[in-house]
C-alpha cells in the first residue's frame, strides 16, 4: 500500500491521479509545513512555494504536500478539469509522472469571502534532520468512499444533512483518516494537528466520534469551508509536523 518517493525523501500511499492520501518523512528527514499569511492565487502559490523550497537547500521534488481553497465546489467533470491543470506543475518539477502522484492535498472551498481564483493556503515538504520523531500530512478526506463510481453512489448518506446523516459522515470520515494513518504506522495519539472542514453543526457528533478516539488532543482546527465536490459537505486532514512557519 506505502510507496516510496526518493527523490522527494518520502513515501506516500497511492490514490488518484491528483494527490495521494498521504505523505511520510523518511528517516533522517522530517516535513516542514509553510502556511501563508494570505491566500496566494495557485501559479504564484507554486511559484513562493519554489522559492522557498529552493531556498531551503532543497529539490522542488521534496514537495510533499499542499493545501488549497477554491472559489466554489466543483461538479465532478470541473473538478477533473481543475486537477489536470493543477498536476501540470508537479509534472514539470519531476513529481508526477503522469500516472501517479505522491503528492498529499487538501482543496476547500471558503463559504464566506472565496478566493476569485483556486489558491494556496499552505504547502509542505520535506528536509534533513538530526531528530528522530517521525513526520507525516494525511491529505483531506470527505464523507465519499474510494472506489469507481459516481460520487452521488460513493457518498455516505448523500444529500442527508439530518443530525444522523451528519454523524455517519463525521463517523466515515474520522475512520478514513485512521486507516490512511494506520498505514504508515501511525494514529491519533501522534497527530499534532487536526483540521475540519464544512459549514454545518457537526457539534453532537464530537465527543463520540473526534474526542473519544483521542482525534482532539491537540485541539481541532475548523475551517468554514464546504468539500470541493458539489453535495460533499465534511472533510477532515490531519499531520505530525514538528516545524510550521508562516510567511
Amino acid at each position: 500500500m506505502i510507496r516510496e518517493f526518493s527523490a522527494g525523501n518520502y513515501r506516500f500511499i497511492p490514490s488518484v491521479f491528483q494527490y495521494s492520501a498521504g505523505a511520510a518523512a523518511d528517516d533522517g528527514y522530517e516535513i516542514e509545513r509553510v502556511r501563508f499569511d494570505r491566500l496566494v492565487p495557485l501559479a504564484e502559490g507554486f511559484a513562493l512555494a519554489a522559492k522557498f523550497i529552493q531556498e531551503a537547500g532543497r529539490p522542488l521534488t521534496a514537495f510533499c504536500a499542499c493545501e488549497l481553497r477554491s472559489p466554489a465546489a466543483f461538479s465532478e467533470e470541473g473538478f477533473r478539469a481543475f486537477n489536470l491543470h493543477y498536476v501540470k506543475t508537479l509534472a514539470e518539477w519531476g513529481i508526477f509522472d503522469g500516472t501517479t502522484n505522491p503528492v498529499a492535498r487538501s482543496n476547500v472551498c471558503p463559504e464566506i469571502d472565496p478566493p476569485s481564483e483556486p489558491s494556496f493556503y499552505a504547502f509542505s515538504f520535506t528536509r534533513p534532520t538530526r531528530s528522530k520523531a517521525p513526520s507525516f500530512v494525511i491529505a483531506g478526506g470527505a464523507e465519499a468512499r474510494e472506489g469507481g463510481g459516481t460520487y452521488v453512489e460513493r457518498t455516505v448518506r448523500y444529500r442527508d444533512l439530518s443530525p444522523e446523516g451528519l454523524r455517519d459522515k463525521v463517523r466515515f470520515t474520522t475512520a478514513q483518516m485512521e486507516t490512511r494513518m494506520a498505514a504508515f504506522g501511525f494514529g491519533w495519539k501522534d497527530t499534532t494537528g487536526v483540521q475540519a472542514y464544512s459549514v454545518h453543526d457537526f457539534h453532537h457528533a464530537l465527543v463520540d466520534e473526534l474526542v473519544r478516539h483521542g482525534a482532539l488532543r491537540s485541539g481541532l482546527t475548523w475551517h468554514f469551508a464546504r468539500p470541493p465536490v458539489v453535495d460533499l459537505e465534511y472533510e477532515m486532514d490531519c499531520r505530525r509536523v514538528m516545524r510550521e512557519a508562516v510567511i
